[in-house]
């Protein structure tokens, strides 16, 4: 199994619809131990059944907002493991009003959270985790091409997804002396609770099922199978990299 005993931390787990679910069954059948955090108590009545059903190890309160949370999450962490080899990174936010109409119309406030929250958060759990990271650890970000390119309606966080790319480079510059990698995987769109703020949804659904090269849109757990690439002794030479899993629609020319 290629992460055979591997101690697994991910970040952001929902549901049992988020990408971070689909990361982690793929996980789990590769031989990953696993463990997850979450945000307050509603968010632990979701995560604590799902981390039962699955076989984690563990599961530790973090807002990634708080640096008193994240570094008493790496205590938790170190105490339970003593260090990981895999960080996922699967946080994002930005208010539902600063999804819609002109981005323009983002406020101070509503910019400095999605950019908070989606972007410098990786920074954050790096900066803090970065003792327990084993040699040649994996760590793993999901950004979208909404980075890159216009997607309407995915606004201010589409700017949050550019800051979190850059800074994926970055970290790897930061943390490849170690051995660590670090990696964003730009996943397609996928019908996830976050997905569902973004105002035309539906529309960006069918475009990729009409045009994309493999005519149809990518799954979670597929995204799974590239973090499970990323997480193991096979990309031991990837860092600093955004790699693609939208089922080529994002090589589209028009």
């Amino acid at each position: 199994m290629l992460l055979n005993g591997k101690r697994a931390l991910i970040m952001g787990l929902a549901n049992n619809k988020s990408i971070a679910w689909g990361i982690a069954s793929c996980f789990k059948e590769q031989g990953a131990r696993l463990a997850f955090n979450y945000v307050g108590e509603a968010i632990k009545k979701r995560v604590k059944p799902l981390s039962e059903e699955i076989g984690a190890e563990f599961i530790f309160p973090c807002d990634v907002c708080d640096d008193g949370q994240i570094d008493a999450a790496a205590d938790t962490v170190r105490e339970k493991w003593g260090g990981i080899d895999v960080l996922v990174h699967s946080v994002a936010f930005a208010n539902r009003g600063d999804l819609s109409g002109p981005y323009m119309n983002v406020s101070r406030d509503g910019f400095k959270l999605a950019l908070e929250v989606s972007a410098y958060s990786l920074t954050a759990v790096c900066r803090a985790f970065s003792p327990l990271l084993h040699q040649d650890a994996s760590v793993i970000t999901m950004t979208y091409h909404g980075s890159t390119q216009i997607i309407p309606g995915y606004n201010v966080m589409g700017v949050a997804k550019a800051a979190l790319e850059a800074s994926v480079r970055y970290l790897a510059l930061d943390l490849g002396e170690k051995g660590v990698r670090v990696n964003a995987i730009s996943a397609g769109p996928i019908k996830t609770l976050a997905a569902s703020a973004v105002s035309g949804l539906k529309d960006i659904f069918q475009r990729v099922e009409e045009s994309a090269p493999l005519r149809r849109n990518v799954t979670a757990v597929e995204v799974g199978g590239v973090a499970t690439f990323l997480a193991s002794d096979l990309s031991a030479a990837v860092t600093g990299e955004i790699i693609y899993a939208d089922c080529g629609f994002s090589k589209l020319g028009i």
